[in-house]
């Protein structure tokens, strides 16, 4: 029996040959080490009485190629990979709003209602100073003095949490 390192460089070509054969362009190395894997079972379990052992080597390595093929086809089918573009459109329904609300306005004690509104539209509603403008029917630039009042006393209250 040849020793297995010669045994690979005598069968290196056929091991590559099957796979490019079986149009394997994704995780080449990978398969080629299962063919290796292969080869050496073949080589384990061949029976020098059966016939040749390269006809044996080839159809062994091409059925356990063929049978990975086939393994990997169903967990991706069974596998669901979204588009990147999915995980964009999904909302986070753990979250509770008023939970949100109120984790929100606990860093808002010492704000005003003024600005506590101003905190609210713009954390959980996203609005820009002009929409909060329109609703609470003000002028933008009293909205502006909501957010720097606002902003100056909630830097305050974390600097005091630290």
């Amino acid at each position: 029996m040849e020793q297995f390192d010669e045994l690979e460089k005598k069968y290196e070509a056929m091991i590559w040959k099957i796979i490019h054969s079986l149009h394997i362009y994704k995780n080449q190395q990978e398969f080629y080490q299962t063919g290796l894997i292969a080869l050496w079972e073949a080589h384990k379990g061949f029976d020098e009485n059966k016939g040749n052992f390269t006809s044996y080597a080839f159809s062994f390595i091409r059925g356990k190629l063929m049978t990975e093929l086939t393994k990997r086809k169903k967990h991706e089918d069974r596998s669901v990979f979204p588009e990147e573009e999915f995980w964009n459109h999904i909302e986070d329904e753990s979250v509770n709003p008023l939970l949100e609300g109120e984790t929100i306005l606990s860093y808002c004690a010492k704000l005003t209602e003024h600005q506590k509104k101003w905190v609210l539209y713009t954390g959980l509603a996203d609005l820009s100073i002009k929409e909060i403008a329109e609703i609470e029917q003000v002028s933008i630039s009293a909205v502006k003095a909501w957010k720097r009042g606002a902003r100056k006393k909630i830097i305050e209250n974390i600097r005091v949490l630290e």
